[in-house]
């Protein structure tokens, strides 16, 4: 059995929640340090006991918990889940049906009702990704009911929270059949090698699929040369070669290498014919700089931090410099792909730091395009913070 907690929420904090804002950050409710065991029930009321939200208590760098439902009356049980994961499923009956594709997300977290639980899908398999300790102590539940609503083949988990300071990845592989490693899925017809039980991430990012597929079918075109920077598996490159683009893959990882190399052959490409560079992406801009290298498209696509032995980056202060870099090996009249998750900006302020970056080149530009989330990463309009991709596809003028 389950405790419940009623918590008093601070007065400046109730019309967020009235709005149907998911959060229950700490700041919020009086007395958090009631809240002991992670899975708990929490009430929460304003400060003359109108019912404002119940959900549960869970641990996460965003918050202390999330809002469930709106009906004080309603239990978060088997049926609550079940109810939630058969609309999810719902709203992406089209990627369903989909021919050429199938990786995508059924289930974003708190977009969908359900704060703290992601999952995926790939080819048949799911990827379950719980947020805390107190989303996980629904397990149980949770997987009982995606059973009732959804056939698949494997069903896999990624524990994203930690214990004792150590992220908790083993046991990745929970029910059915284990997938083949690589597994080889479908994306808008471009084949990408996924593994399943590899650690925290599999191989490539769901959440750009559409840019992915605007690369492939309107920027990259044939002869030309495209950079990919942070470029990870080589997911950018594979759709850029696939136009008949020359690519360049940079990231800082070893393993880098393998994984790129893998993309392009499962894709029926040569990868020798392309080039993949394990170098820091600060270090090859100067040495492309040296050599006069000079690309009709750069893409970047940072994390939103990363440390390496010779400096730290942020985009929240270093993505103009990123961008000046860029901008000096591109051609005039080329295109750069300015891409960021960070979720402590919006896209406005993202579009100060390209016209930053642009004026600290010398350079002027003109916005081609640009891209938020792909429909499967449903957000909730009262949490902003969940909509975190910012995408702006910008043409070097000058």
């Amino acid at each position: 059995m389950r405790s419940i907690l009623d918590l008093q929420v601070e007065d400046k904090h109730e019309a967020r929640y009235l709005r149907g804002y998911p959060l229950i950050s700490r700041d919020a409710v009086q007395h958090p340090d009631q809240l002991t065991e992670e899975g708990s029930i929490i009430q929460l009321f304003s400060s003359k006991g109108k019912f404002l939200g119940k959900g549960y208590y869970g641990e996460q760098n965003k918050g202390i918990g999330w809002i469930l439902t709106d009906k004080q009356n309603e239990k978060i049980d088997q049926l609550l889940f079940s109810r939630k994961l058969k609309t999810a499923f719902e709203k992406r009956s089209s990627l369903f049906a989909d021919p050429e594709t199938d990786a995508f997300r059924i289930f974003n977290g708190e977009g969908d009702g359900i704060g703290g639980l992601i999952i995926d899908y790939y080819g048949g398999y799911l990827v379950i990704q719980w947020y805390s300790a107190g989303m996980y102590s629904f397990k149980r539940e949770i997987i009982s009911a995606l059973s009732e609503q959804l056939e698949f083949r494997g069903l896999y988990e990624k524990k994203r929270f930690d214990t004792k300071g150590t992220y908790m990845e083993d046991n990745d592989f929970v029910s059915g059949e284990e997938a083949p490693s690589p597994l080889v899925v479908k994306e808008k017809g471009i084949r990408y090698a996924v593994h399943l039980n590899d650690g925290a991430m599999v191989g490539i990012f769901l959440d750009q699929r559409n840019v992915r597929e605007a690369v492939r079918h309107v920027y990259a075109e044939p002869d030309s040369r495209v950079l990919n920077t942070f470029s990870y598996t080589g997911a950018f490159s594979v759709a850029a070669a696939l136009a008949g683009a020359h690519t360049t893959s940079v990231d800082l990882a070893k393993r880098s290498r393998p994984k790129t190399r893998e993309q392009f052959e499962v894709n029926g490409l040569d990868p020798d014919q392309h080039d993949i560079v394990v170098m820091d992406v600060f270090d090859y801009f100067k040495y492309a700089m040296r050599k006069n290298l000079l690309f009709d498209m750069v893409i970047l696509d940072p994390p939103s931090f990363a440390r390496s032995k010779k400096r730290t980056f942020s985009t929240a202060k270093d993505y103009p410099a990123l961008l000046e870099d860029a901008i000096a090996i591109t051609k005039k009249g080329g295109i750069i792909i300015a891409s960021t998750n960070n979720a402590s900006f919006s896209m406005d302020k993202f579009k100060t730091f390209i016209a930053d970056g642009c004026q600290r080149a010398g350079s002027t530009y003109a916005i081609r395009s640009q891209y938020g989330l792909p429909e499967d990463f449903t957000t909730n309009k009262s949490f902003k913070e969940g909509n975190y991709l910012k995408v702006v596809i910008i043409e070097k003028q000058s």
